[in-house]
């Protein structure tokens, strides 16, 4: 492991040179990885491994044609590297649960037949042991069962993959019944692509991760967009003006300034007054939204969040009602306002993304 300075405290993280691909063959040599679920973390996980050299099958079940057609569409053969749930965890030697948190309760008696002696047990959040007294999903002890979370969607972890650069990711072992489960763990990790890999424990990762995902990442981001917003247009902006100072700026500029240097550096890079607006504004937006923090992570922590996403996602019309939400969400005139804007970008910028995301998944999380 590297020993690296985050801010004043010293951590341990995994780069791929203290483990290197060829490592990660070495390690995973006569195994076969299964893939189950080809919906959002899966076609990136499993083409990043494929085309990194390992032995990958995919379980998927048919009676989600679009997510067993784009299977297909990625070059996975049915019969051959595409199966359905059970006969693709009764081959695998890992088996990654990439279905979403409320499905893999639902699979996990299939799922828990086949976990034999000395299998591993892979997940990329980890949600379902964390809260196993909801989920009732307790492993066998004879099996490994590991972590490996990407910080981003499946879009992002296959794009960065394709340019190189990969995403960083945290790695947990909660069982090790063959004294190799970190090895297998790491390799893993190393083999979806990951620029490098920092410990957590399940907890943690899904404490940080609920939270992120509710918080900045896209509730919090969302809600003070559309906040900003309609601030804007109650005192006359046009939806252009308003959705360029609230979204295209941030997307576009300032947020990449960031990734690049850092928020100090994006801010001695905006004019001085931005900078002195900025520096006024940020404590009395730190002061508004910490109870809403601290809020959020209590529901994390006692498993009401949980409780929420599973009594949600299990319904049997779920995936119409989300559609329903995501739907109002994309025709408000803030998003109508906003697939104009990127109407208008440059023709061959367009052209970049489309090719570095195709056949990928896009949204965050398993």
């Amino acid at each position: 492991m590297a020993i690296i300075d985050f801010g004043g405290k010293k951590e341990e993280v995994v780069t791929r040179k203290e483990f290197s691909l060829a490592q990660a063959r070495k390690t995973l040599k006569g195994e076969t990885i299964a893939i189950i679920g080809y919906g959002v973390q899966g076609p990136a996980q499993g083409l990043n491994l494929k085309d990194n050299g390992f032995n990958v099958i995919v379980g998927q079940a048919k009676k989600f044609k679009k997510d067993w057609d784009r299977a297909v569409k990625d070059g996975w053969v049915p019969g051959k590297t595409l199966f359905d749930i059970e006969e693709a965890a009764k081959k695998g030697t890992i088996i990654q649960m990439l279905v979403s948190d409320a499905a893999q309760m639902a699979i996990w008696p299939t799922i828990k037949k086949y976990l034999t002696t000395g299998k591993a047990l892979y997940f990329s959040h980890g949600f379902s042991i964390a809260y196993k007294e909801q989920t009732k999903v307790i492993p066998p002890k004879d099996v490994d069962v590991i972590l490996v979370a990407p910080k981003g969607s499946g879009t992002s972890v296959r794009r960065n993959f394709l340019n190189g650069a990969g995403i960083n990711s945290s790695f947990a072992v909660f069982q090790d019944s063959t004294g190799r489960a970190r090895e297998r763990c790491i390799a893993l990790g190393i083999g979806v692509g990951s620029g490098y890999l920092f410990p957590t424990t399940f907890q943690k990762e899904v404490f940080s991760d609920l939270t992120g995902e509710r918080g900045v990442l896209m509730g919090a981001l969302a809600g003070i967009m559309e906040a900003q917003y309609e601030v804007l247009r109650k005192n006359g902006h046009s939806p252009s003006e308003a959705f360029n100072e609230t979204v295209e700026e941030l997307t576009q500029s300032l947020i990449r300034l960031v990734d690049e240097n850092g928020m100090d550096w994006m801010y001695s890079n905006c004019s001085a007054t931005a900078q002195r607006g900025a520096l006024d504004w940020k404590p009395k937006f730190k002061k508004a939204t910490l109870p809403v923090f601290k809020e959020l992570y209590e529901s994390v922590k006692s498993g009401k969040e949980t409780k929420r996403v599973l009594t949600a996602c299990g319904k049997p019309n779920y995936k119409e009602l989300l559609d329903k939400e995501l739907s109002t969400m994309g025709n408000s005139e803030m998003w109508l306002a906003g697939k104009a804007a990127r109407s208008l970008r440059p023709k061959e910028k367009a052209k970049e993304i489309s090719k570095a995301t195709k056949g990928i998944a896009g949204r965050k999380g398993n």
